[in-house]
């Protein structure tokens, strides 16, 4: 029959004992009486059938069975202690590590952080930037590392537990310089005298636009290519060409007009933002705390 493990409180009084050799001193790191630590390790005893220390005329020593036991009991309260602490009692300062694309924060979740600090000023974050490479090895090890991470597709994957936080339209977009001398809406045509900006690793970009909408469009060679939606609307931004935009990413440069959308067609995305963290992990409360913000937050925005 499997015995059952001892009460915490035997094996602390039995591991403080074992330090200091002396029932009165583990007594007083305790805040126990000595009697109290003494009968807690005759019950220990007693349960596992063997005696763990020699009593001695000045102090105690241990027996071969207690010398035995005592690392083990010991990197354990140590473990426990550590845990404890991180997750519950010093740890609450603990800093959050976040992982998210550099347009998603740039363009959506810098200019919210203020009212989240507002509310909770001592939660410490780290935020690292992402260009994400799905399912890499390396990548699964980075989700791993982190509390929260914020990326981009369907909201489809395994070993994650996802919740959506954009509900976007596809659009393009270009700066209003660029098309200064044409009346709006614009004619889909003129993309083929223009340069488009690409971007990769979006599944719903350029081809997925003009197939849906069923445009037009002759290729003109002139394309660009870049890793990072922010780079692509940077040039945009300049005069460059046009990027694809996406509702909650380019709504504040629409309204400082900073760029335009000239098109009438807009289409309903699919994909999305998805805040995600491994579904087996503990969230920290500084996590958590962070995580309903982000929720509400994007909530808020939808409605």
């Amino acid at each position: 029959m499997k015995k059952r493990l001892p009460p915490l409180n035997w094996l602390r009084s039995f591991e403080a004992s074992a330090r200091h050799l002396n029932f009165t001193q583990a007594a007083n790191e305790l805040n126990l009486t000595q009697a109290a630590i003494s009968q807690q390790v005759k019950s220990l005893e007693s349960q596992l059938g063997t005696l763990l220390f020699k009593r001695l005329p000045r102090g105690l020593a241990l027996t071969d069975a207690g010398l035995a036991y005592v690392p083990a009991i010991h990197e354990s309260i140590n473990r426990l202690t550590a845990v404890t602490d991180e997750l519950f009692g010093q740890g609450q300062s603990k800093q959050v590590t976040i992982r998210v694309s550099l347009v998603f924060f740039t363009t959506w979740l810098a200019p919210k952080l203020p009212f989240f600090y507002e509310k909770h000023p001592d939660i410490r974050i780290r935020f690292t930037s992402n260009i994400w490479q799905e399912g890499t090895e390396k990548e699964r090890e980075k989700e791993r590392e982190t509390d929260l991470n914020i990326r981009y597709g369907r909201g489809i994957w395994s070993d994650v537990k996802a919740e959506r936080l954009t509900w976007d339209e596809l659009f393009p977009v270009c700066s209003p310089d660029l098309i200064r001398d044409h009346s709006l809406p614009l004619q889909t045509d003129i993309l083929s005298e223009h340069r488009l900006l690409h971007v990769l690793g979006y599944e719903e970009g350029w081809g997925y636009w003009l197939n849906q909408t069923n445009m037009d469009y002759s290729d003109n060679g002139l394309g660009i290519q870049f890793d990072t939606l922010i780079s692509a609307l940077e040039m945009a931004k300049l005069g460059q060409g046009f990027a694809i935009g996406r509702t909650s990413l380019v709504a504040e440069m629409l309204k400082e007009g900073s760029l335009i959308a000239p098109f009438e067609q807009k289409l309903e995305t699919s994909e999305a933002f998805f805040l995600t963290h491994t579904a087996q992990k503990f969230l920290h409360p500084n996590a958590e705390t962070f995580k309903q913000w982000v929720l509400e937050t994007a909530q808020k925005q939808r409605n």
